[in-house]
């Protein structure tokens, strides 16, 4: 396996520079950096600060895999909201773009079973737009993963124009939340991934998607207040380092490997106290793939 690895530099919790020179040390080829507040906002990126930033990058020797533009609240459900959300989603492309990489990774809310509803049509739409623009980049936005079966994504992604809405596939999501089987999972969306993550779990009940992602308040069982206190709790599911969990990763990369995936396998760590451990563990992890003894 030949695929380079990632980190996401969030999770170390530091500011981006440190970060970023810590992701080197670590043994990282690339990084992936949430663009969507802060230093990193593309508001707040002037094309000085863009060219800087790409200069401290490469001359690091790193490469950006991807930035994470996930917007929040219901990804691209409210028709109302869409507008302003699709133009911000557009400006964080064109500031990866600025900083070399291609691809852009967020969530656009669950696909819903109704593919006749009003939440479907405006979820359809926005991606139509974001479609269009992406390929006229040579970019993507890459939905992440989790909220809905590899089987229902495929379907909306089917019903846009190409493939400039792709995939970023999340392994431990579809354990943790719909118990999907990641490994059929990546057969299903081989024509969109794009980006991944690698990152493990362990579903310890079943839970509805939409009171895991926050997406409404009526909560079977018991008040949303208390299912999302369930959710922080980890009472729904665990993430936990990989290897420990759900995720069968000799098939998972085998699974990679078969369909032509090249693209970067990024560690995305989110739980425990110590990141740089955590993260470093990970890389290891991967490497006994890409260097086996």
């Amino acid at each position: 396996m030949t695929n380079k690895v990632g980190i996401i530099t969030d999770n170390l919790r530091l500011p981006v520079r440190e970060a970023l020179k810590k992701a080197k040390e670590m043994g990282a080829d690339g990084v992936q950096m949430y663009a969507v507040s802060g230093e990193l906002d593309p508001a707040e990126m002037s094309p000085t600060k863009r060219r800087e930033l790409k200069a401290f990058i490469d001359d690091l020797g790193l490469e950006v895999s991807a930035l994470c533009g996930d917007l929040g609240g219901h990804g691209f459900q409210d028709p109302e909201a869409n507008p302003a959300k699709i133009e911000k989603s557009k400006r964080i492309i064109d500031l990866a773009k600025d900083l070399g990489t291609d691809i852009v990774t967020t969530h656009i809310g669950i696909v819903p079973e109704d593919e006749s509803g009003r939440i479907y049509a405006a979820m359809q739409e926005a991606c139509r737009g974001l479609a269009s623009f992406a390929k006229g980049m040579d970019g993507y936005f890459a939905i992440e993963t989790g909220p809905e079966t590899s089987i229902r994504l495929k379907k909306f992604l089917d019903s846009l124009p190409g493939d400039g809405v792709s995939v970023n596939f999340d392994p431990a999501n579809l354990v943790m939340v719909t118990g999907d089987d990641p490994v059929q999972g990546v057969h299903v969306l081989k024509e969109y991934i794009v980006h991944t993550h690698v990152k493990d779990g362990v579903r310890l009940r079943a839970a509805d998607p939409r009171d895991v992602y926050g997406m409404h308040g009526y909560c079977p069982g018991g008040s949303h207040e208390e299912i999302a206190e369930m959710v922080e709790r980890g009472d729904f599911f665990r993430e936990v380092p990989p290897g420990e969990g759900a995720v069968d990763f000799d098939a998972y990369f085998r699974a990679l490997q078969d369909i032509g995936y090249d693209g970067y396998l990024t560690v995305e760590r989110e739980v425990r106290a110590d990141p740089v451990r955590d993260i470093s563990e990970a890389i290891r992890f991967i490497n006994q793939y890409r260097h086996p003894p």
